[in-house]
């Protein structure tokens, strides 16, 4: 059903179909995509990524409604994008001042079937220079600091281990002393927990080395410490790490990621818990099902695990090496259906609501632009009105600032929400108030 909203633009969506995607039905990408866009998945094709935005590389298209606001007929060909651009008010006046006429966020479902690139993003001064210097490698300026909300079991590794973490694997791991040196690793072990400098400049000497290897070095030292873990296996349980370096080198057989993975921290996340990235922040990926939410960006720097063009040298000079574990966001109740999850990011947050069959929630108009997914079952929906929408499984939504909307399920119903920083726009509201005073 299409919605006869002005306010409302109901998405045609993008899909990517990276090799590290999982396959068919047993994609969520997938099954939201063929909802969302009428078509039928492919089931030996990998489906990794659902894209809900502006970004170049993935650009929503507004679906047909009849009459628009000005009485011309919305053209299958309109993206998301070139309309906002000719509809800023959609945005609202603060959005509209800091990020001009775009989507500050772009929002994404993620099926991960074998584990993304290790890869960092980014800061807005590095984006800007990379896109200048390689501009079909590094598509945009942007920054690129990112969430993920985990829909099913998901893992993955980021950011650097603990000093004391770090001092046992290098004993534990005589590949990684192979390849970077035994003085390199016995200066590591001797600093004290106080020389935060120091250790921070040999973390970076030590990771550079590592993953500036010769690629016959690194397929041998990977082939000996699969070697050595299957063995040693036999005598004791492995540990965690251990056995998802043995996974990792079946996906990325030779690869220097799979070493890599020692340096960083294995996370995992039950469904309703996110990790949030920020720019220049080492990880990858693991497995599961997540959504995502970034500032509107694609710029990836890679290093490991991955077939794609590595670029080594920059990944490792822009890293914060920043050590110890990351910060896990479980969300914070704003009802008894909606949970939102708020990272130190001005352009993004998420809302997760799951609704039992037959009630109802608001959403609360907010001072920025939202994008809506359905992702399980069937509402009805309004704005505060007498007009009324039905909303089911693989509907994408795009509405604009300052708009309530009210939701009651049919049956039961998970939606999530994508929008600007709740916290930025109301400190917004507070400046301004303050000014007004003056």
């Amino acid at each position: 059903m299409e919605s006869q909203s002005p306010k409302l633009k109901r998405l045609r969506c993008s899909v990517q179909n990276s090799d590290w995607g999982r396959r068919g039905e047993e994609s969520q990408v997938a099954k939201l995509f063929a909802l969302n866009s009428g078509s039928e998945a492919d089931v030996e094709m990998p489906y990794a990524e659902f894209w809900m935005g502006t970004h170049g590389s993935g650009p929503s298209f507004l679906l047909p409604t009849g009459c628009d606001n000005g009485g011309s007929k919305t053209s299958r060909d309109v993206t998301l994008k070139a309309w906002i651009s000719s509809n800023p008010d959609v945005l609202g006046d603060k959005v509209v001042a800091k990020w001009g006429c775009d989507l500050p966020f772009l929002f994404k479902v993620l099926s991960i079937a074998k584990a993304l690139s290790i890869q960092a993003h980014p800061d807005k001064e590095s984006a800007r220079a990379l896109h200048k210097a390689h501009p079909n490698v590094y598509k945009d300026a942007n920054h690129k600091p990112e969430m993920a909300l985990a829909i099913t079991k998901f893992e993955a590794i980021c950011g650097f281990i603990s000093t004391e973490e770090l001092k046992q694997v290098l004993c534990d791991v005589p590949e990684i002393v192979e390849l970077v040196g035994s003085t390199e690793v016995e200066i590591f072990i001797r600093l004290g927990d106080q020389e935060e400098e120091k250790v921070k400049s040999h973390l970076q000497l030590i990771f550079t080395k590592l993953m500036s290897a010769s690629a016959d070095v690194v397929a041998l030292a990977v082939s000996h410490i699969k070697s050595r873990l299957e063995l040693e296996s036999q005598a004791r349980p492995l540990t965690d790490k251990e056995q998802l370096v043995l996974r990792l080198e079946k996906q990325y057989p030779a690869d220097v990621g799979v070493i890599s993975a020692f340096f960083f921290n294995y996370v995992r996340l039950d469904p309703g818990e996110a990790l949030y990235l920020g720019p220049n922040e080492p990880h990858a990926y693991v497995s599961g099902e997540c959504i995502e939410c970034m500032a509107t960006s694609d710029n990836v720097v890679r290093a490991g695990l991955t077939p794609k063009s590595r670029d080594i040298q920059t990944l490792c000079s822009m890293l914060t090496y920043k050590q110890g574990f990351p910060d896990i966001l479980k969300g914070e109740p704003l009802n008894a259906y909606i949970t939102r999850y708020i990272p130190p990011f001005d352009e993004f947050e998420v809302d997760r609501c799951v609704l039992p069959k037959g009630t109802s929630t608001v959403f609360s108009a907010v001072l920025g632009p939202s994008i809506f997914l359905v992702t399980n079952g069937t509402a009805t929906i309004n704005m505060g009105c007498m007009e009324q929408d039905v909303v089911a499984e693989g509907d994408v939504l795009f509405v604009p600032a300052n708009v309530e909307i009210h939701v009651t399920s049919v049956t039961e119903l998970q939606v999530y929400r994508a929008g600007v920083n709740s916290r930025f726009l109301k400190s917004c509201e507070l400046e301004n108030g303050t000014k007004s005073q003056i």
